[in-house]
């Protein structure tokens, strides 16, 4: 190995934030900025993800919550004050509003004078993916795709420098996804975007639209394993860039990605490890120079506890600092080329990520293959569960290693950040203000023009810039595109057959079957996902899960009102009630839910929540009267099964 005659660029460095408000995701931002962050990562909040106003009754309770809302301009303008756009290079995680928020991104440019041919930044606009995992789609996968593509033809002729597309498969690694399925699920909706794109721009230009494609992705905690991988991904991205789309242009095939690592491992327990944890997987993305990111994002230590604040996302932008600029890491070429071991891995994982993808093909490609794909995600993320309550896999401070002292940093009224309780009123209060002084003649105009661009098959960019300026909301630009395309609900990946993983269920099952006896027909228990959060992995996992111990499930899916799940407690006679929220918003929605019950006369039917849930707030739950909360650390699923065995038997 030989010293390189040049040092190499570091990364882009980024935090992933968002808040409350945009005035005060703002201050966050530029006060990261001022720290030595080079690049911005906003994080959304629900509602305005899945294209609702912060006054609509599926937003209450989420508002600011998971990111910051932005309803319409105004909030765009805040949240970018005193930040010069043609300047920034900007990342937005925002997938089923893609083309909206971009709009209001460049309205808001325009604004600020900037020439927006120089603008630089990423819009996530992977809907496959949410199908898959996240779960902030709105849209069926046919006319997504229309509005991707739109967003990409767009983008090559003013915005050159633009990233129109993200393919993210971060989001499958935290819904389970193995190294090979990662590869596979992340290439096939590239395809599936390209494929649809040929169409919209010149053949000409279509090899440079291919080297605009870029990626997100997720390093876990094997780190070998995860290098090996990102090592996979250039070298099948090159592949088929050359074989499928003939881009002879080396530079066109390039595999760029940017990465956040991996959360799902993020423990309650002992959360100071994950210092650690976060070190040693950003290892994954930057000591291959072959295979390195061109921004990397970290979480923060405590984000299994709650929201991050400023210190705690300071030191994860130190953790890349100092990587970067003490260690000599940049001053060499690649550290593993020629290495047998790895070369072994990588093909390895190549060969398996083809078998997918010629799977996946085979169905007609990634549109077609979305509910095959889901059930291989739930499926993986099921053994993955099983191999650390078995202690195959150890996870420190969790299943081994679990006497411990105190910690110091998470003690103390401050040791979290809380969501501004005002944040939702103001936000409500301030998009009242907005609508009463806008010209509604020129909003209405605006509203027409694009839902005959949405009839007409027009790009869709274009009427959305010029809605973005007379003031249209988020809620009204979604609202064209919901009565244009129609609504989805994903498939949930869980069958309602048990599957053949019964080892270690006998004592559960015969407590089942027990107290099925004593009901006269068999236990059945609801899961519902109330709100607006779309993380499912942990419903999915126990909804399977008590599928095998012998229970009947209810399982519906994402985004159910506290009144869906009631009609359908009501309408299935269920024993138990289940309902998992990670988005923060458990107070109000809980609360809301309870009320319900007990007007439907269902009060007498336990009621168990999981989620992201401090203490404080679970205290307050079990007051409210529910009879159990699961939280990260309640990681054992058998123990949940037993306890609403327990529960019903009870009752």
């Amino acid at each position: 190995m030989t010293q390189t005659t040049q040092k190499s660029r570091p990364w882009l460095f980024r935090t992933y934030a968002g808040h409350s408000t945009a005035a005060a995701s703002n201050e966050l931002y530029r006060g990261n900025l001022a720290k030595g962050q080079t690049g911005l990562s906003v994080a959304f909040d629900l509602p305005t993800q899945t294209g609702y106003d912060s006054d609509h009754e599926l937003a209450a309770g989420e508002v600011g919550k998971v990111g910051v809302p932005v309803s319409h301009l105004g909030d765009m303008r805040a949240l970018f004050a005193d930040i010069p756009l043609d300047q920034m290079n900007t990342s937005m995680t925002i997938n089923a509003t893609a083309p909206w928020l971009l709009a209001l991104y460049i309205a808001v440019a325009e604004e600020q004078g900037a020439d927006v041919s120089a603008l630089q930044g990423t819009v996530q606009n992977d809907l496959i993916k949410e199908y898959l995992s996240r779960g902030t789609y709105i849209c069926p996968p046919k006319p997504s795709l229309r509005m991707i593509t739109d967003v990409a033809a767009y983008t090559r002729e003013h915005l050159p420098k633009w990233n129109p597309m993200n393919v993210c498969s971060y989001h499958l690694q935290e819904a389970g996804a193995t190294p090979e399925e990662e590869l596979a699920f992340a290439l096939a909706t590239a395809t599936a975007v390209l494929d649809d794109l040929k169409g919209k721009v010149p053949t000409e230009a279509f090899p440079a639209m291919v080297g605009r494609i870029s990626f997100f992705v997720n390093a876990g905690i094997r780190f070998v394993t995860e290098m090996c991988k990102m090592r996979a991904f250039t070298e099948l991205w090159d592949e088929i860039c050359a074989e499928r789309y003939g881009v002879e242009d080396p530079k066109f095939r390039r595999f760029r990605y940017g990465v956040q690592v991996n959360s799902l491992g993020l423990t309650e327990q002992q959360p100071e490890n994950n210092v650690y944890r976060i070190l040693i997987e950003m290892l994954a993305v930057t000591l291959s120079k072959n295979a390195r990111a061109r921004a990397v994002q970290l979480p923060a230590w405590n984000e299994a506890l709650g929201l991050p604040r400023p210190f705690d996302q300071q030191w994860s932008l130190r953790m890349q600092q100092i990587m970067a600029y003490e260690t000599d890491l940049l001053e060499y070429g690649d550290l593993f080329d020629g290495n047998l071991v790895v070369d072994a891995k990588v093909e390895a994982l190549k060969d398996g990520a083809r078998a997918e993808l010629a799977q996946i093909d085979a169905m007609g490609g990634a549109n077609e293959a979305i509910a095959y794909m889901k059930g291989r995600l739930v499926e993986s993320n099921a053994a993955r569960i099983r191999a650390i309550e078995s202690g195959e896999t150890t996870v420190v401070g969790v299943n081994k290693f679990t006497t411990s002292e105190e910690s110091p940093l998470t003690t103390g009224e401050d040791a979290i950040m809380v969501a501004d309780p005002a944040a939702e009123a103001d936000q409500i209060s301030r998009l009242h203000a907005w609508k009463e002084a806008r010209d509604d003649t020129s909003v209405q105009a605006a509203l027409a023009a694009l839902r005959a661009a949405a009839k007409s098959g027009e790009n869709l960019m274009g009427p959305s810039i010029a809605a973005a300026k007379a003031g249209v909301t988020t809620g009204e630009w979604a609202g064209v595109v919901r009565a244009a395309f129609g609504e989805y609900r994903a498939p949930t990946g869980v069958s309602q057959n048990p599957s053949n993983r019964t080892e270690g269920l006998d004592e559960i099952r015969a407590e089942v079957d027990r107290v099925s006896d004593q009901l006269g027909r068999r236990m059945k228990v609801l899961i519902g996902k109330p709100g607006l959060d779309g993380h499912s992995n942990g419903a999915e996992q126990i909804a399977s899960r008590a599928r095998d111990c012998g229970m009947e499930i209810v399982y519906g899916g994402i985004r159910m009102t506290p009144s869906e799940i009631i009609s359908s407690a009501q309408d299935e006679e269920v024993h138990v009630i289940g309902v998992s929220i990670l988005s923060g918003s458990h107070i109000p929605l809980v609360e809301q839910l309870l009320k319900d019950m007990i007007e439907a006369g269902l009060g007498h039917i336990p009621l168990v929540v999981g989620g992201i849930i401090p203490e404080d707030d679970a205290s307050r739950l079990r007051a409210l009267g529910v009879a159990r909360v699961y939280t990260p650390k309640d990681f054992e699923l058998n123990k949940i099964m037993g306890d609403m065995v327990t529960l019903v038997d009870a009752a």
